[in-house]
């Protein structure tokens, strides 16, 4: 039997936006990446995402980070984020 765990799901009810994804279940609904860091990945985060007409990627339609079931999903994808984070900041590839 698995051990409930409490750190990959958390709900702000109170956020003027919740649920900020339309058609979703409010009861499985996370906000625990509630701005996503596989943002920042561009067409290599693996969601459901388009980019406009000006070039910005629109995640409106995807859920990945709000479903408690990607959590371990999400941060398997942290080491690229931190590399680019680490790219920036130091100017070397």
């Amino acid at each position: 039997m698995e051990k409930e765990r409490h750190y990959d799901f958390f709900q702000n009810r109170e956020c003027e936006y919740f649920p900020c994804h339309k058609g979703v279940d409010p009861e499985k609904f996370s906000c625990l990446f509630c701005y996503c860091p596989l943002y920042a990945l561009g067409d290599k985060c693996g969601g459901n995402f388009v980019y406009t007409e000006t070039g910005i990627k629109n995640c409106t339609y995807c859920t990945i980070p709000h479903r408690r079931e990607n959590y371990e999903r999400i941060m398997s994808k942290m080491s690229g984020i931190l590399e680019l984070a680490r790219k920036k900041d130091t100017g070397k590839p």
